[in-house]
């Protein structure tokens, strides 16, 4: 017999399955069926593909027996099974997104938390909220040694060889004596029907119950053992459309995406004709937690003629579809496809295209409050479809919606953007920044505004970057930002050649100041109420190496700055004739300082800056 410590973070989370989800300790049985469901799934492949168990008469399922006198509960079945490296892996730590990131997500309502322990891999834990000790008896398919793992859910956890003839594996509950509710062959029944009906496995229910023989005084009571099937063990995406209610896909999506709250969407699709698949797409009402996790759990699963083939394929959909939950299921897939086969196949890559197009109809479709609703969820991850899918980047455009400058509350699409300008000149103007009410006050687009012009806000600032500069155009309009062009000026181009030959000498002054900090300071169009702006010099070699780095994920080089000046500002008029230096120098740093403020950008010398303003507050007074 080996002991084993639990990894560090364990401890933690066993201690709130025990205390602090308790509210909702019903999903424990819900885990523990979807474990054996998934494991059943990947023995039936083996068992239609692998020579050494063709032969075997197998047909998976799943037991519950419930054990009153015990005070158990043990949930079998005759899947995969495990061995003793499996134990410590799947068991001894939480694999794939792990305890610190689902403790992180808790937010303290038991319910939502409840909610997680599936999405996060940590659902056989789940089960101390009943167990006062568990032990998982199995066998992995092929080998001949079987293994019991052991713990009371403390520290530590025991795991020795057993024997045990069938593969499988067997989940014995020592149930606390608060939880004798699920020792209810109803509660279990109940449980079941709400979670796993679809389950595509027949779920058996073996328990003992009381009967009764006999009339009056020769009435006897006598105790029989049961067994039933207690779910429809269908695979839904099968039924015909007309067969199903809405309540039966609500269920589906709760029991494949472990989701308590019911779908935004769904769409269930059969194709029939050159190539045979049917496909059924979810979109979770609440974004999956880990949606901009680099190691996210993909959410749709491949059969193939209802055989279960891969669930961890992030190549079935587009990387910014992440977030649909779902099913494929090919007619015309190999069984022993791989996934380098899946990446590269020519019938993948049909089912592919064509389910990204009936899930984009799907979302341009919604309406109302839904439609509003994908849009707080799912804008930002679609933005990076507008730049990853080309061939749909109009269809998502569609879909996205910006912040503007002609609404304060509400988002617009960008029809509603044409609708609104000018359709002779055919540009989209846009801004990025880090905050919407920030970029609102900009100095970059006070011309525009006095110029009646609408700006579109980007304030995901890391994925606009990368994304708007990449988008070209959009029904033949445009996109333009307009912190790498002149905006539209009052002044024409001789009043603009006199302003900049009166202030020369102002200007080459600032840039003496400003030393190496600035590549240029020049007078600006742009302005209309602010003394200054600053744009960065897109005509260096590193304007485009920061969208190509921001690209690749690398940290971005700076772009060189550039001051620009109003030259109608009381400000500058005054500077313009001032003779001292030193007032020069201070002026010449806030004015640059605070145009980067204005961005949002950082300043180096905080404490310069603050020094220069009471400086200048103590001359004013």
């Amino acid at each position: 017999m080996a002991k084993h410590a639990f990894q560090a973070e364990m401890g933690e989370l066993l201690k709130l399955m025990t205390h602090s989800l308790y509210s909702n300790k019903e999903i424990f049985l819900r885990e523990l069926i979807s474990n054996a469901s998934d494991a059943i799934d990947k023995f039936r492949f083996l068992h239609l593909t692998d020579e050494r168990f063709k032969e075997e008469a197998w047909q998976g399922k799943i037991n519950i027996k419930i054990d009153e006198a015990d005070n158990s509960l043990t949930v079998s079945d005759n899947g995969i099974g495990m061995n003793e490296q499996d134990l410590i892996d799947n068991l001894g730590t939480v694999a794939r997104s792990g305890t610190k990131a689902f403790l992180q997500q808790l937010s303290g309502d038991a319910k939502k938390d409840a909610n997680l322990i599936g999405q996060f891999g940590v659902g056989f834990y789940s089960v101390f909220m009943v167990a006062e000790r568990v032990d998982v008896i199995t066998k992995k398919a092929g080998e001949e040694q079987a293994y019991k793992f052991s713990t009371e859910g403390t520290g530590e956890y025991e795991i020795k060889p057993v024997i045990k003839e069938a593969h499988g594996t067997v989940i014995y509950i020592k149930l606390k004596e608060d939880a004798k509710e699920f020792l209810d062959a109803w509660r279990i029944k109940e449980i079941v029907r709400k979670y796993s009906n679809h389950i595509a496995y027949e779920i058996m229910l073996h328990y003992t119950t009381t009967e009764y023989e006999g009339e009056g005084d020769e009435c006897k009571e006598k105790k029989v053992n049961k067994s039933e099937q207690i779910n429809e063990a269908t695979a839904l995406w099968t039924l015909p459309k007309s067969e199903l209610k809405e309540e039966d896909y609500v269920e589906f999506y709760q029991s494949l995406a472990h989701d308590s709250e019911p779908p935004l969407a769904y769409i269930h699709n059969k194709v029939e004709g050159t190539l045979e698949y049917t496909t059924l797409f979810y979109i979770p009402n609440t974004a999956p937690i880990d949606l901009y996790r680099a190691d996210y759990e993909p959410g749709v699963k491949l059969y193939v003629k209802r055989v279960f083939i891969t669930d961890d394929d992030k190549e079935l959909l587009p990387v910014y579809l992440r977030f649909v939950r779902g099913v494929i299921d090919s007619e015309d897939l190999p069984l022993n496809v791989s996934r380098e086969i899946l990446q590269e196949n020519r019938i993948m890559a049909t089912i592919r295209q064509h389910s990204v197009k009936k899930i984009l109809e799907m979302i341009k479709g919604l309406e109302g409050e839904k439609f509003d609703r994908f849009v707080s969820q799912y804008n930002k991850v679609m933005k990076e479809g507008a730049y990853l899918d080309f061939t749909n980047r109009e269809t998502i455009l569609e879909i996205l919606r910006f912040k503007s400058t002609h609404e304060e509350q509400m988002l617009v699409s960008l029809q509603e953007y044409l609708s609104r300008n000018d359709s002779e000149k055919k540009e989209i103007y846009y801004l990025i920044g880090d905050d919407a009410s920030q970029m609102r006050h900009s100095p970059l687009i006070e011309a525009y505004k006095k110029a009646g012009i609408e700006v579109l806000l980007c304030d995901d600032k890391e994925i606009d970057a990368v994304v708007m500069p990449s988008l070209g155009e959009y029904k033949s309009w445009r996109f333009v930002d307009v912190s790498t062009v002149e905006p539209p000026s009052q002044m024409s181009e001789e009043e603009r050649q006199a302003s900049s030959e009166a202030l020369k000498p102002l200007l080459e002054r600032l840039k003496e100041k400003l030393g190496d900090a600035v590549k240029e300071v020049r007078i600006s169009s742009r302005l209309a109420d602010s003394p200054s702006c600053v744009v960065k010099d897109t005509s260096d070699p590193m304007a485009g190496m920061e969208a190509l780095m921001r690209q690749m994920g690398q940290e971005a080089p700076k772009v060189p700055l550039i001051l620009e000046i109003n030259p109608t500002h009381p400000l500058i008029e005054r500077l313009k004739e001032s003779k001292e230096d030193a007032l020069l120098d201070e002026a010449a740093h806030l004015l640059f300082e605070s145009a980067k403020l204005a961005e949002g950008m950082e300043i180096e010398d905080k404490a310069g800056f603050a020094k220069r303003i009471m400086q200048m507050m103590q001359k004013a007074i």
